[in-house]
Parts: structure tokens; sequence; C-alpha cells
């Protein structure tokens, strides 16, 4: 039996190797983890193997006779009857929204990222199914994402939200568990007015709004990290998908468990975070224009 590489069988197919490794992790024949390629036993009883060469390493190959169970549509790469793949056109009708606007959401997310043309995915959409493509005769790349991605809580919440509904649980409640801190937003009420209309939690998050809104840096406030559990960042700039967290209250222990927790979480999922402290606050103009441009933001 004759067996050759996913990448003279993509030939063979007409596809990219990229989008044929998409349409064998869709099909269940292959996983993906951390860049590493595995067989499943699926793809093994259909007589996939590994082959070891001094230059190439250790590479999957597959029998010819693959080629029968595989099509490859003139737009979009898709594996025969894999319904599981799912396009941000699809998406969009299932959510009844266009699939620019799905794919806004994704990218708000930290999910996806505009490249020269069409969209890249990142790592963090990897965490939740993505899948890089790209289209057949254009080479424009585009992500699809796993039939499991319409029960993902977090893009149902930023949907919702995008419609104008309420969330599951109210807003109180949800920042109530993420500040691991009974009574913390009781206790430190949002009465501070920044010059954009945002109401915030201290003097000190007014002066950042500010210094943001001045610089024409599109920004959130308090917006729920896009990951299981209910963390909230004090701001984000979607622009650059930075996360921005000033740490006050330093002699509080409450405070500093629950700050050691946050970082914890934001290290967990490799999101870009810019950390602020009373000194930091003082010299905005310095500090913030350096911090930002690491992250390739430039505010000047």
């Amino acid at each position: 039996m004759k067996l050759i590489s996913t990448s003279a069988l993509a030939k063979e197919l007409g596809a990219t190797t990229r989008e044929l490794f998409a349409i064998l992790v869709a099909n269940g024949w292959i996983v993906e983890n951390g860049g590493e390629r595995k067989l499943t036993d699926a793809g093994k009883q259909l007589g996939g193997d590994y082959k070891s060469d001094k230059r190439f390493g250790t590479y999957i190959v597959w029998p010819s006779e693959i080629k029968s169970k595989i099509s490859i549509g003139s737009n979009v790469a898709s594996p025969k009857q894999a319904s599981n793949i799912l396009t941000a056109t699809s998406l969009g009708k299932t959510f009844d929204v266009s699939n620019q606007k799905i794919n806004l959401i994704f990218s708000e997310l930290g999910w996806i990222k505009k490249g020269l043309k069409g969209w890249e995915l990142t790592k963090q959409g990897e965490k939740v199914g993505g899948i890089q493509l790209e289209n057949n005769r254009s080479g424009v790349p585009y992500v699809s994402w796993p039939e499991s991605i319409v029960t993902n809580k977090t893009l149902l919440d930023s949907i919702k939200q995008t419609q104008g509904q309420e969330s599951e649980g109210s807003t109180t409640e949800l920042q109530e568990k993420s500040s691991n801190v009974s009574g913390f937003r009781d206790k430190f009420e949002a009465k501070f007015r920044s010059t954009d209309g945002h109401y915030v939690r201290s003097k000190a998050e007014m002066l950042i709004d500010n210094w943001l809104y001045m610089a024409e840096i599109v920004h959130a406030y308090e917006r729920k990290l896009p990951v299981e559990e209910e963390v909230y960042c004090d701001f984000y700039l979607p622009g650059g998908k930075v996360y921005i967290e000033y740490w006050g209250y330093e002699n509080d222990s409450k405070y500093l468990h629950r700050k050691k927790t946050k970082i914890e979480i934001y290290e967990k999922y490799d999101f870009k975070l810019i950390q602020l402290n009373d000194a930091d606050v003082i010299n905005l103009d310095d500090v913030l224009p350096r911090l930002l441009l690491k992250h390739g933001i430039q505010s000047y």
C-alpha cells in the first residue's frame, strides 16, 4: 500500500496543506496540540501512519486511497458530510447577524485579527477550536469554527450584548464573582465620571480613562475577559487586544489575593497585560506611551 505525506496528498487534491490539515482535524483523524499533530484511533484505522526522516523528522503519512473520502470545494475546503466546520456566514445565519459582524465579534474577543487581507487566527482562537483556512482561488485567509462554538458562553454573551440583550446573570452578580471579595463592588462604587462618560471606581481609574480618551484610543471599562472564569479587567483596548489593570489598595490582604488571582488568569491565557500602580498614574504621559508601544499601539 502506497503511503504519501499530507503535503503530497494536499497537492493531489488541489488544496493547501493547511486546508487539508483542517479537514483531517474536523473529521477526527488527527488532533493538534501546541503545534504538534498526532493521529487519532480513527485516523489509524484509515491507514494513517508515521514516517521518520533524518531531514524532515517524524511526520504523518496516508494511503493514497484516502482521497476518495475527502472533497475540496472551489471556495471552501470541507470534508464530505462535515457539517461541524462553521464559517462566519453560517454562524451569521445561526445568530441572525451578518458575517461581517460575526467576524468583528470574534476580533473583539481576541480570537481572530485582521490580516493584510482577510482574517487570521490568534492563539486564543486556536484554544476555542478555530481553524485557519484560505480561499483556494484568491488565497485570502479566513477562519472556520467547530460546531461546538455555537454553545460557547463567551460568544453567546457577546452576541447578546451587541443585540442589546441581557446576558445570563446580571452584571452585578457576575462582577461579584470576579472580584473574589465579598462586597467589593459595594465598597468601591463607580462614582467617578470620566471625560468620555464612563463611571469608574477611583480617581486613578478616572485619570487613566481620561488619558486614553484624550489620546483617541478606543477602550472599554470593566470588560469581561473572554474566558470561562468570571473575571473583569479594568480597561480593554480592542485595537491591540491589550488589557490594563490598575493596582491600588496594596495594603489590603483580600485585595492582594484578588490581584494575584487575576494575574494568574492573564498569564494562563497569555493575554497582553499592562499593569499600573500609583507612581505610574502620576506619570501617565511618560509611562503609558512606552508600555502601549510594546504592544503595537502608538499614542502620539
